[in-house]
Parts: structure tokens; sequence; C-alpha cells
């Protein structure tokens, strides 16, 4: 029958696979029922605490006694949701204030948990309940309402609503919550599956669907007669490769993969930051590294297997002239829908997320329909798949998902036009959403809406949505500005306790650097000098900290820094022999001055009481043995040109030859004045660290989460600062505290497994992973 000349009996049709499916939802309600009566028998078995006994078996005879209303209940909804007056069950808010009014928590609640329950269950049922909704839409001539019972949300939201009803608490919900979705997905894929052979006995064929008669799949065993088992009578070959299996690129043991050709996947840290070139890669990242090889080449052989019309992974033909005017006509309709996708994400998330997957599902069967080629058809598919995976990461808030999934068609266009997207873990589009998405996995909700990085986050996104053909370059700026973001938005985190300790080891890291350095110069200008070992020891070991110190809390240029420079080249005139009568008068006159000026710099230490006497004497005696020539003399030139250099000495400063810098827990608050009670410090230790698990702490990317092992207490900890010279690393806990890592202690804390990241695959590597998995098992929907 031609649908589109008779559409009263298109729409007859479709509301009679509304009926199928209603009935069939019905039908196995009941074995559902039973499913979750054993399995809330067999969680009453279990031992447990007292307290958890008890709420399994109130659980299990609230169940027994409520199961039969509940299942009648939500039968009854469903076949209510199809009378043509009423296509879905409408909460209205009772009238308030100008009309306006709160929802019951019931209703959000409610609506929550029908979302929650609704996502893994599209993730199951997602091709077939596209191909119903499709066919639907073709007969009606309009996209399925929000509300229509054919949709998972609608007819879960129906059971929770039945749930409650029936007298059934929120707690035992929760407990059956994981048998409730397994069972519901089988029911699910069951009925729309029934519902596509309805469909299909009645005529009504999906656009596009004799793409798969095209297909052609290789022999499946070498020496074969080249024709792959039959699908049915009649029935075309599948041309998708049973290569598809993740044994057939499967590394070794002990043996790194080498990358694809023409890939160009780098050595990376967690979160797909490159290693140095010529650092070998640490031990716990090999399995890592092989790991995103291995997605790569099977991303790459889908890709340019001869179904797809060999597609060229260095050079992509463009992409076709339907296709890019839908891409243009999607962009703009989609900006205003995900604008109120995204308020509505912060106070009702997971509901949002539920439409946005549906959105993804829908716009990329929709441009497949305007792609020219299989590849472009393959292209679409991949890219659809891995930001569904992205929208299930239930660990990255629902608002933040909403932005990511605003990106889906900008990355389809780098992907169509740049085939090293697929190939190259370092693409800057891969890169930009990795960092995003490492950053936010470990906040809740509450804690992004509305914040900084939330703000950001929804600039660059929207900065990318109007560049749409800048490509791959407006990624590279994007994750730019990003990286620049993100280091000063984790050193202020926390209301400011971050942005505290944060100044603290700058001002750490700082002192210990200028001190090594004033050494290394004061070692240099008194190397041809015949000072005394006494003061030698003194400048090298001391006064060095105090221009340290000193030029940290007021500036290299300060007054105060001055007179501690003025007073080191004082002190080696001093003690440099006195035979004339003229100097012995003048070194009486200028040594209170000298010895006020040594005291103050002692303080500052926090040197103070018997032992600044100790080293005020120990150096008094030195200059009474010059004042009576008892020491060699210096010529007054080389004194002269000590002090000039001295003045000006940060001219001369660099971190040539700098060695490990010294840390010491006991004196950063002396030293610069500053509580540290807050930070924990682990300086140091001279525990043997393989070189290349340092280069691996060099490299941490900013942002990332790891798992913090220390004196048997275990914390979830966020990297959120390194020093310039990034000899000092913190790591920041939800609770507020704070650890400060010297650079080889970190490295020695990477190597014991002390420090482990909590994401040993970035973000886009793992939703390309699971997109594959998806296709391994359901090849026909790549061309579908």
């Amino acid at each position: 029958m031609d649908f589109a000349s008779h559409p009263a009996a298109a729409r007859r049709l479709a509301q009679l696979a509304r009926q199928h499916f209603v009935d069939g939802l019905c039908a196995g309600l009941p074995v559902v029922a039973q499913a979750l009566g054993s399995f809330l028998t067999d969680l009453m078995g279990q031992t447990g605490t007292q307290r958890e006994m008890q709420l399994h078996r109130d659980a299990w005879q609230a169940f027994q006694n409520g199961h039969k209303d509940w299942t009648e209940r939500a039968a009854r909804a469903w076949r209510a949701a199809l009378a043509p007056a009423a296509p879905a069950p409408v909460r209205r808010p009772a009238p308030g204030l100008d009309g306006l009014a709160l929802l019951d928590d019931d209703v959000v609640e409610n609506q929550i948990a029908a979302s929650r329950m609704a996502l893994p269950v599209l993730e199951q049922v997602g091709t077939s309940f596209d191909a119903v909704r499709q066919r639907t839409q073709q007969l009606e001539g309009a996209e399925l309402a929000s509300g229509d019972i054919l949709r998972p949300e609608s007819w879960c939201l129906a059971l929770v609503d039945a749930w409650q009803q029936a007298g059934l608490k929120r707690e035992v919900f929760a407990l059956v919550l994981d048998a409730l979705q397994r069972e519901l997905a089988g029911l699910a894929l069951t009925q729309y599956q029934a519902v596509v052979k309805f469909y299909d006995s009645q005529g009504v064929a999906s656009v596009g669907e004799d793409l798969r008669a095209r297909v052609r799949r290789p022999n499946a065993v070498p020496g074969g007669s080249g024709h792959g088992p039959s699908t049915g009578p009649g029935a075309q070959p599948s041309s998708l490769p049973s290569t598809l299996q993740p044994s057939s690129y499967g590394v070794p043991a002990g043996r790194p993969m080498p990358p694809p050709r023409g890939s160009h996947p780098a050595p990376f840290t967690t979160g797909g930051m490159p290693l140095p070139a010529g650092v070998t890669i640490p031990g716990p990242l090999i399995r890592a590294r092989q790991r995103a090889y291995g997605v790569m080449a099977q991303v790459r052989r889908l890709l340019t297997q001869p179904a797809m019309g060999g597609y060229d992974m260095v050079k992509a033909p463009p992409a076709s002239a339907a296709l890019v005017h839908a891409l243009a006509a999607q962009r703009v309709s989609l900006e205003s829908y995900y604008d109120s996708l995204t308020a509505m994400a912060h106070h009702a998330g997971p509901q949002a997320v539920v439409r946005v997957a549906g959105v993804v599902r829908e716009r990329a069967a929709e441009l497949k329909e305007k792609a020219a080629t299989a590849s472009e058809k393959a292209i679409i598919e991949v890219v659809a798949l891995m930001f569904q995976s992205i929208l299930s990461e239930e660990r990255i808030p629902p608002a933040m998902r909403v932005w990511f999934a605003r990106l889906q068609v900008p990355v389809l266009r780098v992907a169509l036009a740049e085939p090293e997207f697929f190939s190259n873990m370092a693409h800057p589009a891969r890169q930009l959403i990795d960092r995003m998405g490492a950053c936010v996995l470990g906040f809740d909700a509450s804690s992004i809406n509305g914040s900084a990085l939330e703000a950001e986050v929804r600039r660059i996104v929207q900065v990318i949505e109007q560049y749409p053909e800048t490509g791959q370059r407006v990624f590279a700026i994007a994750h730019e500005e990003f990286e620049a973001f993100l280091a000063k938005f984790l050193a202020e985190r926390q209301g400011g306790t971050t942005a505290r300790i944060v100044s603290v080891a700058q001002q750490v890291e700082q002192r210990e650097t200028l001190a090594i350095q004033y050494t290394i110069e004061l070692r240099t200008l008194l190397k041809d000098m015949p000072v005394r070992d006494e003061i030698r020891e003194f400048l090298f070991k001391t006064w060095a900290e105090v221009l340290a110190v000193c030029a940290v809390r007021h500036g290299p240029q300060h007054a105060v820094t001055a007179e501690c420079k003025r007073a080191a080249a004082d002190l080696v005139w001093a003690a440099s022999a006195k035979p004339n009568r003229a100097d012995r008068a003048q070194v009486i006159q200028s040594l209170p001055a000298l010895l006020q000026s040594l005291r103050r710099g002692l303080t500052l230490l926090g040197v103070a009481g018997a032992e600044q006497d100790a080293q005020i004497k120990l150096l008094t005696d030195t200059l009474a043995d010059a004042f009576l020539s008892k020491t060699a003399t210096i010529p007054q030139a080389h004194i002269d040109a000590m002090a000039r250099r001295l003045a000006n000495l940060e001219d001369y400063l660099s971190d040539e030859a700098l060695g490990e810098m010294p840390l010491s827990a006991e004196n950063i608050e002396l030293l610069l004045g500053i509580d540290a009670s807050a930070i924990h410090v682990f300086a140091d230790n001279e525990a043997p660290v393989q070189p290349e698990m340092v280069a691996w702490a060099q490299q941490l990317p900013l942002g990332a989460w790891f798992t913090l092992d220390h004196n048997g207490a275990s914390a979830q900890v966020q990297y959120v600062w390194h020093s310039q010279r990034r000899q000092l690393h913190l790591f920041a806990a939800s609770d507020g505290a704070s650890y400060l890592l010297q650079l080889r202690r970190l490295g020695a804390y990477l190597q014991a497994a002390l420090i482990v990241p909590q994401e040993e695959e970035s973000l886009t590597l793992r939703a390309t992973r699971e997109a594959l998995t998806k296709l391994d098992a359901n090849p026909e929907r790549l061309l579908s």
C-alpha cells in the first residue's frame, strides 16, 4: 500500500503496532515480577549484618504483598496511554501564584528513577527501537512525541508510578533495580523486534533498508568457498567482517603491539598526554598503550574493508553535498533544543540525558539517510555510538553529558574530513573531550552545576559550534584554552584552600631553588678567595637560605634583600686580615651593623636564642682573628667584584646543573610564615626509582583522578598543580586534604602503585572500544 496517499490507514497501522507492543509488555510483566521475587528470595538467603538481613526480609515480604497490584496498575497505565485522547500520561502542577507551582517531590523522584531505568534499557534495545521509531515516523509523518508509549522512558515512568501507587517503597525499588533493568531489557527487546516483524508483514520498510543486501562478508575460514553463512532464503551474506572480534587484534603477552600503518598514537600517560620522545614507557602504561593500538587497528580495519568502498584513511574524499547540507541544518536546529535540555539537566539530570541519548540516535539515523557512501554511513554510526557511550557514563554529571553531546555534529564533521581522528589518540578533538571528561569524572552534579568549570565547558562548546568549518584547528585552540583555564581553576578550587596551599608550595620551590642557585654563585665567587672554612660554611649553608627567603618574601631587589646581599660581602671583607690601622678602625665602626644584619637574617630562618648566639660567636671569633691579622688577606678588588655580582645576582641565575631540590616538611611554615597544617608533605626519601617513572610523574595531566594509598589509608585525589620546574606536585582530596609530593617521591609512589590512575584509558578511547563491541555484536547496524 502507498501509505503516503492513505494517511488515515497509515495512522491506524501505527496505532495497531502500539497495541501489539503494549499487549506484549503486559503479557510479559508477570514473568518479570516472578524473576524479581526469585531475586529477593535469593537476596534474603544471603548472610550479612542484622540490619541488612532484616531489610532483605522486609523487602521480600513487601513485594509478595504488592507485586500483583503493581503489575495490574502498570498494565492499566500502559493501556490507557493507547487512547487517542491521551497518548501519554501527562502531569500538570497544581496552579499556584501567577499560574506557577512546584512539581511534587514524588513526581520528580519518579521521573528521575524512570530515566535512570530507561537509559540501560535503551542501550540494549537501541537498534530495534530505532527501527520501530523510523517506521512509525514514516507512517505518521512526525517524530514520536516525548510521551509516546513506544519510548522506553514513557513506559518506564508508568512502571515507577505504579510501584509507588501499589504501596511499595523506594528502598525496595533500589534493591531490585539492577535485576529489573535486566528483565525489562529482555522483554522490551522481544517486543520491539515483534513490532518490526509486524511492520515487515504489513509492507512497512525502513528507509535505506535495502542497503544491507549490498553487504558481503569475507571468507570466515581460510581456504573456504568465499561465501559466508546465509541469513535466510535468498539473503545476501553480510560484508562486515567476523574479524571485528577483539581476539583478532590481540597482543602477545609481554610484547607491545606496533601502531598500525598510517596511525599516530603516541606514547601517552593517563588522559592521553604524550610522554617525551625517547622516554621508555613505564610498565603500567604498556597495557593501556596496547589497548589503544588495538582499538585504533580495529577502527582502521573496519573502515577500510571492501564494503566501505576502499575508504582512504590518509586522505578522505569530500563529504557528499546532501550530507554537508544536513549537517549544517542539524547544527542550527539542535542549538535551541539542547539549550532546554541543559536547563533540564540541572534539576532532572537523568531524564535529560535519556532525551539527549535519543537525539543522538535519531540525528545519526537522519544523517545516514543523507549519506551517499557506505563509508559515510559507517563513520556516522561509529561517532554516534561513541557519544552514546559518553552519555551512558554515569560518573559524569548529567549537565556535562548534555554539553558533550552537543559536540556530536562538530566531531562528525572532523571525522568525515580527517580520518586520522580514528587512528590518532593525540587528535585535538579527542584530546579536548578526554581532558574535559577526565576533569569532571570525580565531581557530583551539585558541585558542577553553575560552576566555573561548567561555564568554561559551555563556552568552549559554543565556540566550536559557532566555527563549524575550521575543523581540527578550532579543537586545537579550544584544547589549549581549556588547559590554561584548568591550571587556574584547579589551583583556586575548594573555596581558596587549594589556592593557599599552591601559594605555599610555589614559595617553597622558589625558595629552595633560589637557595641552591645562591649557593652555587657564592661558591663560584669564593672559589679563588682565601676565606676561612667557618665563613664558607656559614655562607653556603645558612646565608644562601637567608637570601632565598628574603627574595621570596620581599623580592630580589627589595631593600631587605639588598641589605642581606651586602652583609655577605661585608662578612667576607671583615674576615680578611687587617694589617693596617685604618682597616681595623673601619671594622670596629661597621661591626655592630653587620652583626645586627646577621642576627636579622638568622631570625628570618627561625634561628634564635642560644643557637643564634652560638653561630654569631663562631663568626666573631673568626673576625677577631682577622682583626689581629691571623687570617689571609683578600684583595679589595675581589671583594668589590663580589659585592657588585651579589647586587645583581638574579641576572646570572639559571636552572642549569641544578640537582634535586631539598624539601623539608618541618620548615615550610617556619620559613614562609604561613600555616601549612593542611598539607601532607612527602619529601624525597632517596628510595630507588626508575627514570621512566620520574618522566611519567613529570607528564601527569592536570585534573586527572588517582587513588592514593598512604600509610594504609586510601584517598581519591585529583592532580591539581605542579610547580614551574615540576619539582613539586599537589593532589587534592574532596574532603579538603592536600598532598604535596616531591618529584622523585611521586615517581616512587607511581612505581610502587601507591598512586594509581583511576582511568587506564581515555574517555574517547573507551567510547570507541564500546562502539566497536556493539558493532561486533550487531554489524548490520553499520549500514542500516
